[in-house]
């Protein structure tokens, strides 16, 4: 009997040590599929991402320990930063006399030693740290941006959303103003040598001025190497009326930041909300200049006294501006500028309050040296413009002569051919309603 209840006690611990190996089994086996499939869908699942910005979000130890594990597949990135309560900052009070103070702000590039005041003096540190939330200590975090942005070391392409400002608040000063500065600096600091394309979306006027290079919050001689890499850039800014005799400080703001970028290649630039005057050609607007009737339109004379100068983007293949308000002149005088690498050029929603668009698109009966791109017009407001050149300036009549001598040369089932591709050519060369739309979509040279 005892020997009986010894084999049953005995195949009760073989079946569980089976039953153990078993499932040890089945879970190395799921653990090696996991780690298999990860290492194919993990560059797919993270190419793109989208990054909200909180006070968790680049100093919580579990978010960076995760982002180093998927930092090297991130290639786009979106960082989204709205205007709301949270991010709002109310004027910092001394607490005994009730005045309000002036903090002056001065980005800390490296990290502080636990004696060191964080922002100028201890006094200021202190009103700061009991008055202002800690979304805003976490957007002058500078060291934990840098820390964030080069585990992204293949990062491409940058979006920066930070929409929602209302007007009354354009001149003041809130924690996404601090955290584009932030974001600024570390992009500058990080190894991201593969970043091409940067698009501000729904960003508001004020945003320029933390993100421009030099001179900037915290720039340094070398900020601008970054921003050369930009091949790409895209603007959606939220307008700012402008009426004879306002202030145009965003206006020229504005006209700066998109001279930081010497190597654009396509430009986008889109007005939200309703019409404002062309970023493009600031440098000849009327309304920005300060002697027009004798009148100084800025508080400060002498900084409106210079000039500015005209943007030139030496790469300049692709252009599209929406929703502004501009001159014949300065369209014509856009075009010219670029005429050696622009390809192709798109206005739309936009209104001229001089001239005409035959005015307007006057160089580009000089560039053809026709007026075949009219052929192309629908309406007073949409106009198909394509610009074809002939190849090594080989005119119409000689091209023709070509074909003729070589189908002289060949048999009937070549001429058949031959005739074939002349027509085509010249299709291609000179123009048909098919071929401008073909070439709207793909091309050269479009306008709508």
């Amino acid at each position: 009997m005892a020997s009986e209840q010894r084999l049953v006690r005995l195949w009760k611990m073989k079946r569980r040590h089976t039953r153990r190996h078993d499932m040890r089994s089945l879970l190395a086996r799921w653990l090696v599929r996991t780690c298999w499939l990860a290492v194919y869908i993990a560059p797919i699942l993270f190419a793109d991402i989208e990054v909200r910005f909180r006070s968790s979000t680049f100093d919580k130890p579990s978010r960076m320990a995760a982002l180093e594990r998927i930092g090297v597949h991130i290639q786009a990135m979106t960082f989204k930063t709205s205007h709301d309560r949270e991010t709002f900052l109310p004027p910092i009070l001394d607490p005994i006399t009730g005045t309000e103070q002036t903090f002056i702000y001065t980005p800390r590039r490296c990290q502080l030693g636990g004696s060191s005041p964080r922002y100028g003096s201890r006094q200021m540190t202190e009103l700061l740290v009991k008055q202002y939330p800690p979304l805003f200590h976490t957007s002058t975090n500078i060291p934990s941006f840098v820390q964030a942005l080069t585990r992204m070391s293949r990062l491409q392409h940058l979006r920066i959303s930070c929409e929602g400002q209302v007007p009354s608040h354009r001149y003041r000063r809130s924690v996404v103003d601090y955290a584009l500065i932030s974001l600024r600096i570390a992009i500058e600091q990080a190894p991201l040598k593969d970043l091409h394309t940067l698009s501000l979306l729904s960003v508001h006027p004020g945003a320029v001025l933390y993100l421009r290079p030099a001179p900037g919050f915290g720039a340094s001689p070398a900020s601008r190497k970054r921003w050369s890499q930009i091949r790409k850039l895209t603007v959606q800014m939220s307008s700012f009326g402008h009426e004879p005799g306002q202030p145009t400080d965003h206006l020229k703001l504005l006209h700066a930041y998109l001279g930081s970028f010497p190597s654009l290649q396509r430009l986008v630039f889109h007005w939200e909300g309703e019409r404002s005057l062309s970023p493009l050609s600031l440098a000849i607007e009327p309304s920005l200049n300060s002697t027009a009737k004798g009148k100084p339109t800025q508080a400060c004379p002498q900084r409106c006294a210079l000039p500015l100068r005209p943007l030139k983007f030496q790469h300049l293949q692709q252009m599209e501006l929406v929703n502004a308000t501009m001159d014949a002149s300065q369209v014509a005088s856009f075009i010219h500028e670029h005429r050696s690498s622009l390809r192709e050029f798109n206005f739309e929603n936009v209104v001229l309050r001089s001239g005409n668009w035959d005015d307007a698109l006057a160089p580009l009966t000089r560039l053809s040296g026709s007026e075949r791109w009219k052929q192309g017009r629908r309406d007073t407001d949409t106009v198909n413009v394509p610009i074809v050149l002939s190849p090594a300036g080989v005119s119409q009549k000689q091209l023709q002569k070509a074909i003729c001598a070589l189908q002289q040369q060949k048999g009937p089932r070549t001429l058949r051919s031959l005739a074939k591709a002349g027509s085509r050519t010249r299709e291609l060369l000179w123009g048909s309603p098919d071929h401008m739309k073909r070439l709207l979509r793909s091309s050269m040279l479009s306008w709508r």
